[in-house]
């Protein structure tokens, strides 16, 4: 089945759906997969350590994925 003939078939299924538990059951798992995201409010130090962090990335001072796995598995085992 293709992405349109489901929402096809979903909107004929809400449309023939009396179950107002169901319906808002229905409404909260979409809320939560398209809500929009409300902006997270950050505070002055945690602004400032992002655009170190940024600086410190453009300078090449990162880890790969593959590294910082190897460093969090060593602090791990200490």
């Amino acid at each position: 089945m293709s992405t349109q003939e489901l929402r096809m078939v979903l909107h004929e299924s809400i449309e023939n759906i009396d179950d107002d538990d169901f319906l808002l059951a229905v409404k909260q798992i979409i809320d939560r997969k398209y809500s929009s995201a409300a902006i997270p409010m950050l505070s002055k130090e945690q602004i400032n350590r992002i655009e170190e962090s940024h600086e410190q990335i453009k300078l090449g001072k990162s880890f790969s994925n593959h590294d910082a796995d190897l460093l969090v598995e060593k602090w791990l085992s200490e």
